[in-house]
């Protein structure tokens, strides 16, 4: 069966973009701290050795670098484009043993491969492209396992860097993610709706089958994902800024708030 239009477009905008996201992140030291970030969060929380499903794997940055750290991932996203790079990335790497890769949509979830997993991680906001996250909820109960762990990177409404363009006039861009019924994103000539969450939606979206364990604000006064320029050009500032958002992000209301929020949930159930 056919994918539904918006779905479609967001499969056909993100494989066109795979080759312009990979050389994007190359060189962006602040990309590698957020990610650094969330790998350091998975390692808390999920054990050694798990096997992990992927929801929206990208390029496979994420999956060959957990795999790395010893974990057998199912990487999963909708855009072929960005499956062949990942495809590639673990060829290279020669972790063919420990990823596995299927194109599949995290609102079709009865399709995916394999399970029940340990822990679930969907990393750097593809969930911000559904505008409900109750089939994700209900699609991930009989893929993860009594005990399991899901990680869950999404963008919230408050992000202080974005806010603070309003001072340079800046004020559609700014306010981008308080409007009502979120925002479209425009991406290699196409357009998607983008939706935005609080910690606390998430929580109460997976409430049936998942209890909360951590919510921590990722990039809270550090720049957004789209600027590498400060880390690059101002390295010292750029330290003192992420020093600062070291100590402010596991704590409310900051835990809330930045480019990204990371809510941990724990799969309900006897392990």
């Amino acid at each position: 069966m056919a994918a539904p239009a918006p779905v479609a477009t967001i499969a056909d905008a993100f494989s066109a973009t795979a080759a312009r996201y990979d050389a994007f992140a190359t060189s962006h030291p602040h990309l590698t701290r957020i990610r650094d970030k969330v790998y350091r969060c998975v390692e808390e929380f999920v054990p050694p050795g798990a096997s992990l499903l992927e929801l929206n794997a990208g390029t496979g940055t994420d999956a060959t670098a957990l795999a790395r750290r010893g974990h057998r991932v199912h990487a999963t996203d909708i855009a072929e484009g960005m499956l062949a790079r990942l495809r590639d990335k673990v060829a290279d790497a020669g972790l063919q043993h420990a990823v596995t890769a299927q194109r599949c949509s995290f609102l079709e979830l009865d399709r995916v491969e394999g399970g029940p997993y340990d822990a679930v991680l969907s990393n750097l906001g593809g969930l911000n492209c559904t505008a409900d996250l109750r089939p994700v909820a209900e699609g991930l109960l009989p893929l993860v396992a009594p005990g399991g762990v899901a990680v869950l990177v999404v963008m919230p409404p408050i992000c202080v860097w974005e806010l603070a363009l309003i001072a340079t006039g800046q004020v559609r861009l700014a306010t981008r993610r308080l409007r009502s019924g979120g925002t479209v994103a425009h991406l290699e000539g196409r357009h998607f709706p983008v939706h935005y969450f609080t910690p606390r939606q998430v929580v109460g979206a997976f409430a049936g089958g998942f209890e909360p364990l951590a919510v921590r604000g990722l990039s809270v006064v550090t720049p957004t994902l789209e600027s590498k320029n400060l880390a690059v050009r101002h390295p010292r500032a750029y330290a003192a800024l992420a020093w600062l958002d070291d100590r402010l992000s596991p704590h409310r209301p900051f835990s809330g708030w930045g480019d990204f929020s990371v809510v941990v949930l724990r799969r309900r159930g006897r392990v």
